[in-house]
Formats: structure tokens, C-alpha cells, sequence
């Protein structure tokens, strides 16, 4: 007997089958041999294993629940447009389903202490990760729940089967591009956090366009996608690089707190400066100018996430996915 709960996946190996085997023999499904059906049987009893209320909800609609753990303990992500859009995805799913969303902010050891009770408790029967940083604890949380794990978003310094990422890369450097084609040749940016892969990756789609067009990359500052460091990074690279003639923020949150300062500075948008965030959340829509932007599916992200996470439950075996992002050219550029 192991001393954690076993995961379908030990049971699959255990037997010789699929996952998608032990799942049909869990709910009692059709075509599925005598010998695998009992093969499946013994490694059940062999290690112990106990079925999921999740599992068994989704064939026999018994209501059962799955956890949306975001690595934040701040109580403004309530009031984030991106997380409320992401929410608004998940729910969408399980909506059509039985299934209950526990949400835990988890960044703290008492936020992780808490959805690690959770998942011992087996209240809940699969999870869904949002905004890791590098080597999160989080993800060891939730890797050792003995159920199926899903990320928002890639993470860096670790590995993971199953997640739903926006080509963020593609994103940035399409955005950097088109500030190119417009003449500007003065190109600042405003990352977001460093330890995020969503950072990184919208940082260096920024410097593949620069480095393409042979322009210099160093007018950068740090965020770490609220709205006050936003603010805060424009004013560092005004007094740094008063000559900047556009500004790539890697959110719109943070763009929102940029346009502020360049106001109260008299700096026009876009004449002297133009500018373009990233997300398309409301904020976009509602910034003076309007923000150009690049729009990643926020709500697709919630929803995709869930649908992979349910598929997982079932025994399937899904793909990672990849969504595409646009740019969307508004009035700051």
C-alpha cells in the first residue's frame, strides 16, 4: 500500500492499459476486454487506489469539484480584468457540468498548506494553475495531490504534461514590429515580471523584432504588471532615455499606469510617444488615447483549461495548446 493517494496514471502503468482503460473500467463503460477489465481490477486493489468524485461526476452527473489555484495572494486580482475574464472561461465549461470551481490563493505556504489539505481531503478531484513564477512551490503542491494537474500558462524551471499558453512571444514581437513599420526607431519596454514565463517570453518576442531590424534593445524597465509599476517603470525610462519614441508594456494594466505619467509629463500619444500594451482587457477599450494592444483569447484560456483538465479526468490524454494573439491598433499608436 503506497503511503499517498495513487494516481490513475500508476494504475494505467500497474495494469499494461491506457488511461483511458482504467477510466472505462472505473465507470463500468463498454468495449473493454475481460482480461484488461481484470487487469485493471487487480492493480486497483493492488495499490489501494479510490476512484475520484470528479471521474465519477462527469459519467454518472454525482457532483464533484475541481480547484483554480493562482500563485497571488492580492486581494486587487479580484478586480484584475484578466482573471475575471479567465473565471469567466472556467465557468463557462462547468456549467455544463455537475462540477463545482474552488478558487485558492495560494502564493503563501498557508494558501499552499490549504489547497494541499484540499486535495488530501479529496474535496476536490483535479486543479488549475494560474501565474506561477520560477520553480513555484505551488506546482509541487498540486503535482503531489494525486490528481490531474493543468497550467495556465508555461512555467519556468519546471516541467508540465498539460497546459494552455497565448503565443505571448509572437504577440510582443508582432507588436514591436509594427511600431518599427510606423518609423520609430527608439524603442523602449516595460516587462512584466522576469520570474514569469509570460514575462520572458514577451520580453524576448521584443527583442527578436529589435535585433531584426537592427535596432538597440537597452531602453527597458521592470514591471510586474499592476498598474502602479507600470506608472513607476515610465517614469524610470523617461528620465533614463528622455529620446524614447515608443514604449512596449507587456500589459494593459500596466499601460494604463504608463499613459498617466506620460500625461502629467505633457509627452503627446502617439506624436512624441507612441504606445502599445498587451491583453486587450477592458482597460484597452477605456484609456485616453484608446490603447493599441495585442489581444490573447483571455476567456478561451479559461475555458480551454478547463475542457483539457476534464479530459484528463476522463482518462483522456490530451495535447498541450497554444492560442494565437493579434495585434489590435488603436489610437496610442
Amino acid at each position: 500500500m503506497m503511503d499517498r493517494q495513487p494516481t490513475l496514471d500508476e494504475v494505467a502503468r500497474r495494469a499494461g492499459v491506457s488511461r483511458g482503460t482504467v477510466s472505462r473500467v472505473i465507470n463500468n463503460a463498454p468495449h473493454v476486454s475481460r482480461a484488461a477489465r481484470q487487469a485493471v481490477e487487480r492493480a486497483i486493489k493492488d495499490l489501494g487506489y479510490v476512484p475520484n468524485v470528479a471521474a465519477r461526476s462527469l459519467a454518472t452527473q454525482r457532483s464533484g469539484a475541481v480547484v483554480l489555484a493562482v500563485s497571488s495572494d492580492d486581494q486587487a486580482l479580484f478586480t484584475n480584468p484578466f482573471f475575471a475574464e479567465v473565471i469567466v472561461g472556467v465557468n463557462a465549461v462547468l456549467e455544463e457540468t455537475d462540477l463545482e470551481l474552488l478558487l485558492i490563493l495560494a502564493a503563501s505556504e498557508r494558501g499552499r498548506n490549504r489547497l494541499a489539505r484540499v486535495l488530501q481531503s479529496r474535496r476536490a478531484d483535479g486543479v488549475m494553475l494560474l501565474a506561477l513564477r520560477e520553480n513555484d512551490p505551488l506546482a509541487k503542491v498540486a503535482a503531489g495531490g494525486g490528481v490531474p494537474v493543468v497550467y495556465g500558462g508555461r512555467s519556468l524551471g519546471g516541467s508540465n504534461d498539460w497546459y494552455v499558453d497565448a503565443d505571448n512571444r509572437d504577440g510582443a514581437r508582432q507588436a514591436a514590429e509594427y511600431l518599427i513599420s510606423t518609423g520609430r526607431t527608439r524603442i523602449a519596454t516595460i516587462t512584466g515580471s522576469l520570474d514569469m514565463h509570460v514575462g520572458v517570453s514577451r520580453y524576448l518576442g521584443f527583442r527578436d523584432a529589435l535585433a531584426l531590424a537592427g535596432l538597440g534593445d537597452e531602453r527597458v524597465a521592470h514591471g510586474d504588471f499592476t498598474e502602479a509599476s507600470g506608472a513607476a517603470a515610465m517614469a524610470h525610462l523617461l528620465k533614463e532615455h528622455p529620446d524614447l519614441d515608443a514604449v512596449l508594456i507587456a500589459s494593459d494594466e500596466m499601460a494604463a499606469g504608463a499613459l498617466g505619467v506620460l500625461k502629467e509629463r505633457g509627452r503627446a500619444v502617439p506624436d512624441e510617444i507612441a504606445v502599445v500594451g498587451f491583453d486587450d482587457v477592458v482597460t484597452a477599450r477605456h484609456t485616453h488615447p484608446a490603447l493599441t494592444t495585442v489581444r490573447q483569447p483571455i476567456k478561451a484560456l479559461g475555458r480551454e483549461m478547463t475542457r483539457m483538465l476534464l479530459a484528463l479526468i476522463r482518462g483522456e490524454e490530451p495535447t498541450p495548446l497554444i492560442l494565437p494573439t493579434e495585434l489590435v491598433i488603436r489610437e496610442s499608436a
